[in-house]
Parts: C-alpha cells; structure tokens; sequence
C-alpha cells in the first residue's frame, strides 16, 4: 500500500523512480480506508533528504500511512527554503487538537550541546508530553533518543571524545519481541553521535527493555514497557551516501573527522561505501508500524483511552 504525501513533496519523484508507491492527498482523498495517520517531527537540517529517508521506510509496508510534517520553529534553514516550509510543514498548534497512529521524531545535530542549553528544549519536551497522550506510540531516533530518555526516564547520556560513526554489528538481547520479528541473530546499523547512553542504566530502568545493543556503539533498540516508545540511538533511516556527505562536511569545515568505521570498501574513504543496513532499517519500522501502531491503535483516534499494550 502507499504512503501519502502532500501533493508536489519533492521526496515524491525521488520515490517514485525507486518504485516505491507513493500517493497524493488528492488520489487518496478518494479512497474509502482508514489510513495510519503519521507525524514526524523533522529536526535535521537538510529536511528535504530526512524526509526521503524516511518516506522510502514508511512505503516499505502494506499499510496505507498518511503522513504529517512537523516543524520545531518558524525559523529559516539554510539547508532548505521558507516557501518549502511553509508549504509542507505544520506548527504545532495545528496538530496540538489532533491525535496520530504513530510519530517519529528524527535527529539532529546537537550531540555536544546540553539538552537544557538547546534553544527549543521547552518546546520538545511539551512535543514529548504531549505524545505521551495523543500518539499510540513515538519512535525517537538518534538525538531523540537520548532526549527523549532524559525527559521521561532521568536518563542521561555521556558525551563521547571522538565522534561514533560507522556501520557497527548488533545482536539481539531478548526473544519474542513482535519488534523483534525477522531479525537475524547478528544485523547492521549506522551510528552518527557525540554521545550515547549506559546500557546498564538502561538494563536497570524498571520501565524500559533493551532489545538489540553492539558490542562497539553499545544499546541500539530501547524499548518502554508499555511497548508506547521505541528509542533508536541510530540511523537505519540514512542512504547509502549519507555518513560520507557527513564525513566529507566535517572534513571541509576543518574539523578532522574520524573515518566512519566498516563503512568505505577497505576503510579507504577513496573507494565506495558499502550499504549493509537497509534491509534492517526496512523490517524495523514495518514492525514497529504493523506490531505497535496498527495492532494497538484504535480505530477512532477521537478516543485512544482503550488502547492496550503487548504482553511481553
């Protein structure tokens, strides 16, 4: 099934070429079905690529979503145009009345500024709350994560020496996790941070569940006990060129990057990147949309009172 988009969304054509089915809101407004109603809080600067990522993710699924853009300020961007925002983009207080199926909240760049010293901090953690009881369940990525595991748990994270990025190998912590489904024993994802979190405080947290973890970038799949919030502190969203356009900006400005680890052939950053995580990144957000949106969410979203988590 298609993911809808608002009509002429650059992602479309890009999408499109990949035969991935996308729909506009004129097509679908003419189709009797009750599509999974999807908001993701865009916190990256380049926003116009964020949301191909993610798109190509959510088109990965025989579910009908219906997606939302959401922005944290009114603010121009450098990396993209106003008219672009105005355009696609919704403020908050025209979805505060609203509730959604399910909501995403990206990354961004800010790993090495104190969570209270962010100039929207007020602003995300009333995001935050709010989902809390308007969203059937949120996946925080990256930056997100640890937010979001400050916000709501006391958590915080530790601020790394050197920036971790690379494609790293994973393994599973846990068994029959419906999020967990499909996934090998071993499997690929990409990390881009200046932080992460201790997985022991994690593991010792009575509302939460580590459920995948490196033995390199430490905890990767975090998730509540209420099975309502899924914490990545990855990227299973970027393209294949994405950590080498960031290790190529950092190079530019000066600031003598690392080589992103298991990454270029032969960890030379003159030869091709190499993409093992796409098929991951795939399953887990069908999961996530199929297992811990669609299974929970109810039918009127006017009333999400009776909606009951997973037994795990």
């Amino acid at each position: 099934m298609p993911v809808k988009i608002p009509d002429n969304l650059p992602a479309a054509e890009i999408l499109e070429s990949e035969n991935i089915f996308v729909m506009s809101e004129t097509r679908a407004a003419n189709q009797d079905i009750r599509p999974m109603k999807v908001l993701i809080l865009n916190l990256m600067p380049n926003k116009i690529e964020t949301e191909t990522q993610l798109l190509r993710l959510l088109g990965n699924t025989p579910l009908q979503v219906d997606v939302d853009l959401l922005r944290i300020h009114d603010k121009e961007s450098k990396h993209v145009s106003i008219d672009h925002m105005n355009n696609f983009y919704r403020d908050f207080e025209q979805v505060r009345h609203k509730n959604y199926d399910g909501l995403i909240i990206t990354g961004a760049p800010l790993g090495q500024v104190e969570f209270e010293d962010v100039s929207y901090w007020d602003h995300i953690r009333e995001i935050i709350d709010w989902s809390q009881l308007h969203v059937t369940s949120v996946l925080f990525l990256c930056w997100a994560a640890h937010a979001a595991l400050y916000h709501l748990y006391g958590l915080n994270r530790k601020l790394l020496t050197t920036k971790r990025s690379g494609v790293f190998t994973h393994k599973r912590t846990t068994e029959h996790y419906p999020l967990l489904r499909g996934f090998d024993d071993e499997f690929f994802a990409p990390h881009s941070r200046f932080a992460e979190m201790d997985v022991e405080n994690l593991r010792a947290h009575p509302q939460l569940q580590v459920l995948t973890e490196s033995d390199t970038a430490g905890a990767y799949m975090v998730l509540s006990k209420s099975n309502r919030n899924l914490f990545v502190m990855g990227h299973p969203e970027y393209q294949k060129s994405t950590l080498k356009d960031e290790f190529l900006r950092d190079l530019a400005q000066g600031l003598n990057p690392e080589i992103p680890l298991n990454y270029f052939t032969d960890n030379d950053p003159n030869k091709a990147p190499i993409a093992r995580w796409h098929s991951h990144g795939s399953l887990l957000v069908s999961n996530w949309l199929n297992y811990y949106v669609y299974q929970l969410t109810p039918y009127n979203l006017d009333d999400m009172s009776g909606i009951t988590p997973w037994e795990s």
